[in-house]
């Protein structure tokens, strides 16, 4: 049974492991993420020129608005500030700093109404981040940046934690992911043409979960979680932050979640960075661990 924690004291060990058996936590915000929120804001606002980023979807042309998102999420992915939030983040969070490692943010929007919802603004499908080479001991952080409601947020489908669901995750390579796919996001507009592995069965609803957190709340969650965007019909345009963490401990010891229904090749361990110091994942371990 999938249990939801709300700003638990439970140390980063504890929580791995309830993590791994498919428990969710959600934290209220605080110093850092607040901190967080408000620099990528600036730099949202700074973007977007004088228009209100939340509804500029009513007044842009798809086209210019994809140009804006094409500086403006480059920008925030690889500025030094955004690296040193997130060690600030998992440092208050009581993350051991040189054995946990995080990839680089992503800054997401999800447009309403259909707008956008390919390439740069993807509107995820039900998926776990397994499918697309996550590691399984790798833990996912959520954090929206402005206000958000329950028709344009994220939701979970707990009822898959345990149960294996048909999908085409065998057909997916990573490293062809990365050197084909991913370089091609902001050219898909009208339509997404890059193939990603997706349930091959429908997906059961009445049990969807969506977790709505306050700007700067965090919601804590395994990759091995069937998970999708909520199809935005909140009349605003949802901006959020997500990043990724592991523990090298648990990936050399082969800790994690249970793999049900994996099948994928490659795994993603070269894109984490350590926290103390932002060094690269050691290299020696990824070929011990793919």
């Amino acid at each position: 049974m999938n249990v939801l924690y709300f700003d638990s004291d439970l140390t980063d060990n504890e929580r791995r492991q309830g993590l791994y058996q498919g428990q969710l936590f959600t934290y209220s915000p605080f110093g850092a993420t607040y901190s967080f929120c408000y620099f990528a804001d600036a730099l949202i606002r700074e973007a977007f020129a004088g228009f209100d980023p939340e509804y500029a979807q009513w007044e842009l042309p798809v086209n210019q608005y994809v140009d804006i998102l094409k500086a403006l999420k480059p920008r925030f992915i690889h500025h030094n500030k955004s690296k040193e939030f997130i060690q600030q983040i998992l440092r208050d969070k009581g993350c051991d700093l040189n054995k946990t490692y995080f990839d680089l943010p992503r800054l997401r929007t999800s447009t309403s109404d259909g707008y956008l919802t390919s390439g740069i603004a993807y509107a995820f499908h039900p998926h776990r981040d397994t499918w697309y080479s996550a590691p399984m001991s790798q833990v996912n952080w959520w954090i929206p940046i402005y206000t958000m409601a329950e028709e344009n947020g994220l939701a979970l489908h707990p009822k898959y934690w345990s149960r294996p669901i048909a999908n085409d995750s065998r057909e997916f390579s990573y490293q062809e992911w990365v050197n084909g796919s991913r370089k091609t996001c902001a050219e898909n507009i009208s339509s997404d043409k890059r193939w990603q592995p997706s349930p091959q069965e429908r997906v059961e609803m009445d049990s969807e979960l969506r977790i709505i957190p306050e700007p700067g709340g965090i919601i804590m969650f395994s990759a091995a979680h069937l998970h999708a965007s909520v199809p935005n019909t909140s009349g605003k345009t949802r901006f959020s932050i997500d990043f990724r963490t592991i523990n090298i401990d648990d990936v050399v010891a082969g800790v994690g979640a249970p793999n049900i229904d994996t099948a994928c090749k490659g795994e993603a361990l070269v894109d984490f960075i350590r926290a103390s110091d932002f060094a690269p994942f050691p290299e020696e371990l990824i070929y011990q661990t793919v």
